[in-house]
C-alpha cells in the first residue's frame, strides 16, 4: 500500500500528461505531492526527512517548469531525487555506525556487517544509475517517451532491483535471536 501511495503523484502526473500535457501534469504533480504529504502527516503524525526533501524538489523543479515554461526542469527532478538518495546511503555507510538500509531493515532481519555494506553499495549504484538513465532518456527521447519511462521504466527497474535484493538477502539472512545486531 505504501508503494502505491508513494507512486500516486507519479501516476497522476502520467494521466494528466496524457490528457492535458506537460504543464497541467506538472501542476497536478505538485498538488498531488502536497496532498500526499498532508495525508502522510495526518495518518502518521510525522513525515520522514527524505519525503520532505522529495517534496522540496518537486516544488522547486515543478515550480521552475511552470514559471519558465520549460519541461527540462521537471525532467531533472527524478535524477536529483535518485542522486540525493545515493548521497544519503553513501553518507550513512561512511559516517554512521549503521547504514540507512540497516536502520530501516535491521529490526526485522540479521545480516553480517559485510552483507549490509554490500547492500548499501548496491543501492548507491542503483540510485546513481537510475539518475543517469533518467537523464539519458530525457535528452535522447521524446517528451512522451520520457513520461512513459518515468512511470513504467523507473517503477519496473525499482521492482526488479528489490526482487533481486530479496533473492540476495534470502541467501544471507540469519534468524533474529541469539545473533542480535
Amino acid at each position: 500500500m505504501k508503494l502505491l501511495t508513494d507512486f500516486l503523484p507519479v501516476i497522476i502526473f502520467f494521466v494528466a500528461y496524457k490528457v492535458w500535457g506537460m504543464y497541467v501534469a506538472t501542476g497536478a504533480f505538485i498538488a498531488a505531492s502536497l496532498v500526499q504529504m498532508a495525508w502522510t502527516y495526518r495518518l502518521h503524525g510525522k513525515v520522514e526527512t527524505l519525503q520532505w526533501v522529495t517534496l522540496g524538489l518537486v516544488l522547486v523543479f515543478g515550480g521552475l517548469t511552470l514559471a519558465l515554461q520549460d519541461p527540462l526542469f521537471i525532467k531533472w527532478k527524478p535524477t536529483m531525487v535518485n542522486w540525493l538518495f545515493a548521497a544519503a546511503f553513501l553518507g550513512s555507510g561512511l559516517f554512521m555506525q549503521r547504514s540507512l538500509l540497516q536502520r530501516m531493515m535491521g529490526h526485522a532481519i540479521y545480516l553480517p556487517q559485510s552483507i549490509w555494506a554490500r547492500l548499501n553499495l548496491a543501492w548507491i549504484l542503483f540510485f546513481v544509475s537510475a539518475g543517469l538513465l533518467n537523464l539519458y532518456v530525457a535528452y535522447n527521447f521524446s517528451e512522451s517517451a520520457w513520461v512513459n519511462f518515468k512511470l513504467f521504466g523507473m517503477l519496473g527497474m525499482t521492482l526488479v532491483f528489490i526482487l533481486l535484493q530479496g533473492l540476495y538477502l534470502a541467501r544471507h539472512m540469519q534468524p533474529l535471536g541469539e545473533k542480535q545486531r
